[in-house]
């Protein structure tokens, strides 16, 4: 992106993003008009996975197989993964409520949404996401009940599906109840939707948005071809609204699980006002096995970013725990320390130096 090129912000309105919805693509004989596919193969996983690709997404598919295509077309591979769990985070078992995971002692993470704007096929949570009965009033009004009684919470995370997808007034009911809590310091929101629809960023739920300060924004892009005009307005919307905007990005095999891949959208970010937070390991949800690069393939990245490019653009490397057990960052080694005491560092540029350790 031209460094002095003024962006414009998106001014979609509401109809404009249904539309995009509603037009998209589930079904594989929508997807046989456009490409040549084994419908079966392709019924045969969304009987099981649903398919979403709004219209929007589906434009930027340039050819069977590229990093869009990947991301969003379903693939027989996704019934015949043995390698995994449909709940891996044991996150069912954390949820004292239906629909609330509380993991972590002073925060919540809070799904208000069942649908996505995409399936993403490496989802995390490819077991419910797009079932409608998943999210109901009656579970997200035991949310909030659940977070007034536990006043330990202080960081409350909505998470879906994907909160972006309710309407203005929806999404706001709910905020509103979350900011009355007086023990809750921190909203935060999960959503994939400045890259997958970001007509969605209207200035009206900006501006709603922008009642509910502290706020902080998590989105998700995995590709630097995925910020595009239409997805760098919709941060700027966000950003110029006072609004935090992080990235979570998840590793996945064939997609970006190249260092120069990576480093391109690590930069991009950057230049669009989002602040690379994460580089997820995939989970081992059922389904998605063929997504999975080894984890070296992720340290590898991240000795690769360390020194070769700022310092803003660099993320932790995560790994969430089987069973609930949680987060924890993955590092490359750069320091050994010998039987002297004495620490030997490698810098980005493989040169080895010594350091008193003690």
């Amino acid at each position: 992106m031209n460094s002095n090129k003024t962006i414009i912000p998106f001014r979609g309105k509401n109809e404009e993003w249904h539309e995009i919805l509603s037009s998209g693509i589930c079904s594989a004989d929508q997807l046989a008009c456009h490409f040549p596919i084994n419908k079966n193969n392709i019924r045969g996983v969304v009987k099981k996975y649903p398919m979403r690709i709004n219209s929007y997404y589906f434009s930027l598919i340039k050819k069977e197989h590229d990093p869009f295509w990947k991301q969003a077309v379903p693939d027989v591979m996704e019934l015949n993964d043995d390698s995994g769990f449909e709940d891996p985070l044991s996150e069912e078992f954390q949820s004292p409520v239906l629909n609330l995971i509380h993991r972590y002692p002073d925060r919540v993470l809070f799904m208000v949404s069942n649908q996505c704007a995409v399936y993403c096929r490496f989802c995390m949570r490819k077991r419910c996401v797009g079932d409608k009965t998943v999210v109901t009033d009656e579970s997200i009004q035991a949310g909030i009940e659940y977070i007034k009684k536990e006043t330990a919470i202080r960081d409350v995370i909505l998470s879906g599906g994907d909160p972006f997808l309710l309407e203005d007034g929806a999404l706001e009911g709910i905020l509103k109840q979350v900011r009355a809590i007086d023990h809750v310091d921190i909203i935060r929101i999960h959503t994939r939707i400045p890259c997958t629809l970001p007509q969605r960023v209207t200035e009206n739920l900006v501006y709603m948005l922008k009642q509910f300060h502290p706020l902080f924004i998590n989105t998700h892009f995995n590709h630097p071809d995925e910020i595009t005009s239409e997805a760098a307005c919709a941060c700027a919307l966000l950003a110029d609204a006072g609004i935090p905007l992080g990235c979570q990005t998840v590793l996945l095999k064939g997609v970006n699980d190249d260092p120069e891949i990576m480093i391109r959208l690590m930069k991009k970010l950057l230049q669009i006002r989002v602040k690379p937070y994460y580089i997820h390991h995939p989970d081992m949800v059922k389904g998605t096995g063929h997504f999975r690069s080894p984890v070296n393939a992720g340290l590898r990245i991240v000795k690769a970013l360390h020194g070769h490019i700022s310092g803003l653009c660099v993320p932790h490397y995560m790994i969430d725990l089987p069973g609930g057990a949680g987060k924890v960052p993955l590092l490359p080694e750069y320091a050994k320390i010998n039987n002297n005491g004495i620490m030997q560092v490698e810098n980005h540029k493989g040169e080895v130096f010594e350091y008193p350790a003690g």
